[in-house]
């Protein structure tokens, strides 16, 4: 990383730490736990975590910090929409093994165009060797395929696969707050290496994309913590832009 950005980085932190995270972690702490728990303890999660060491890059900021991030809020999510949906204990429990498959696989061709596609496509034969019905790969598949923003969706038609699907968007799209300023815009920049001023003249094109994410929320519980992820999102850039503006404008 240019050291440039190397200051930028570490006033995007400084910013970050002065805003209170995310209320979601907060007033459901209950199902973040139990969905953290739930992920170190499960045998076949742990295989799959390990298998997801080694073979996912960083790719342009989605490695595996972003994937255990989504793993644990897409867990936690469905802790939350599984218990509305009625679902029982043993059920609820093998539900949220199912979401946090596709966590952990949801970037596996982040690199490669169509990458939820061929995503879904890689995940269907890493998880035939994993205790798994081909109903429930079906449904991990079709959620990696659906993750992507503003892309056109594959139908499910179960109700159980669609919260599925609709947990791990909802938790990759977390990812679009705090976290964009702390790390992911950081290991993006770090790959393209743009000169600043183009990373400027970008920036409120960037700024308008994490406003549209916030009206495309797919379940209750991300319909009411999604937005105020990025809230905090944007009020964490708009200050870093002034930042920038002030203190580097003549790197500019």
């Amino acid at each position: 990383m240019e050291p440039i950005y190397a200051c930028l980085r570490e006033r995007a932190r400084q910013i970050v730490s002065t805003f209170p995270p995310p209320d979601f972690y907060q007033e459901q702490s209950r199902a973040c736990e139990f969905s953290k728990r739930f992920l170190k303890n499960d045998p076949a999660l742990k295989k799959l975590h390990g298998f997801v060491a080694d073979h996912l890059e960083d790719n342009f900021g989605h490695g595996l910090q972003h994937a255990v991030k989504v793993t644990i809020d897409a867990g936690a999510l469905l802790y939350i929409e599984g218990q509305v949906a009625g679902y029982g204990k043993s059920m609820l429990a093998h539900r949220i093994q199912v979401v946090q498959c596709a966590g952990l696989l949801h970037d596996i061709k982040r690199k490669k165009k169509e990458h939820a596609k061929l995503g879904a496509a890689h995940a269907r034969e890493i998880l035939k060797d994993y205790p798994l019905a081909p109903a429930e790969i079906e449904d991990i598949c079709r959620a990696i395929h659906n993750h992507e923003a503003f892309k056109e969706d594959i139908l499910i038609t179960s109700a159980k696969g669609a919260l599925v699907s609709d947990c791990l968007y909802d938790a990759d799209k977390f990812r679009w707050g705090p976290d964009n300023f702390t790390d992911t815009l950081w290991d993006m920049i770090s790959f393209y290496n743009p000169p600043l001023s183009k990373f400027m003249a970008r920036y409120p094109q960037g700024m308008e994309g994490l406003e549209k994410i916030k009206t495309t929320f797919r379940t209750q519980t991300g319909k009411k913590y999604g937005p105020r992820f990025i809230d905090l999102g944007l009020a964490i850039g708009k200050k870093l832009y002034g930042v920038i503006q002030a203190e580097f404008i003549d790197s500019i």
